[in-house]
């Protein structure tokens, strides 16, 4: 027996049939689905470490389960002493099964840890139905070791959906359990 995650069972189950309901598809395929996250880190300081980079790529393959890449510049800008092909940043692409368990964490683990927490904001959306939600300190993952960083630094995370408005991803994003401010 294949192992699923809880929050692929969840859509499975629960979230095409309200979407369906909700938005009048006719057909299942219709309904709008998460395809893949991005977890996204920039590491300008880098430029004079180099260290830094292979500690920031550890620690995002660590929260997120799966090896994450180093991301070089595109073309050499000298007020910032960089040169092409220098790595800047870090950045992982979730899809499938490992998708929905970042997805799970994130919600039930992560977000709950920050500081003042009341809900992630409505307004992030791109018009495409794609959701970025920025977080300011890695620390709120438990995969972290707060004793063992050097520095604390924050991410970016995409959410890539099928949805052709807002709307209609806030729903499916809503209905996966992603918690958005009260109004």
């Amino acid at each position: 027996m294949s192992y699923t995650p809880r929050l692929k069972q969840k859509y499975n189950e629960e979230v095409v049939k309200t979407l369906q309901e909700k938005y009048n598809y006719k057909s299942v395929m219709q309904v709008p689905k998460l395809t893949k996250i991005v977890v996204n880190q920039g590491v300008g300081i880098a430029v004079g470490d180099k260290k830094i980079i292979d500690t920031q790529v550890d620690e995002i393959s660590r929260i997120t389960g799966q090896k994450a890449v180093a991301t070089k510049s595109k073309k050499a800008i000298s007020n910032f002493k960089l040169r092409e092909d220098m790595p800047i940043g870090v950045k992982v692409t979730l899809r499938g099964n490992r998708m929905y368990e970042f997805l799970d964490r994130l919600i039930a683990v992560a977000l709950p840890q920050v500081r003042d927490f009341k809900g992630v904001n409505e307004k992030a959306f791109d018009g495409r139905g794609n959701y970025t939600l920025g977080i300011k300190e890695h620390i709120i993952f438990p995969e972290i070791d707060i004793d063992k960083i050097n520095r604390i630094s924050g991410m970016d995370i995409t959410m890539v959906t099928t949805a052709q408005t807002d709307d209609e991803a806030f729903a499916l994003l809503s209905a996966l359990g992603l918690p958005f401010k009260k109004k």
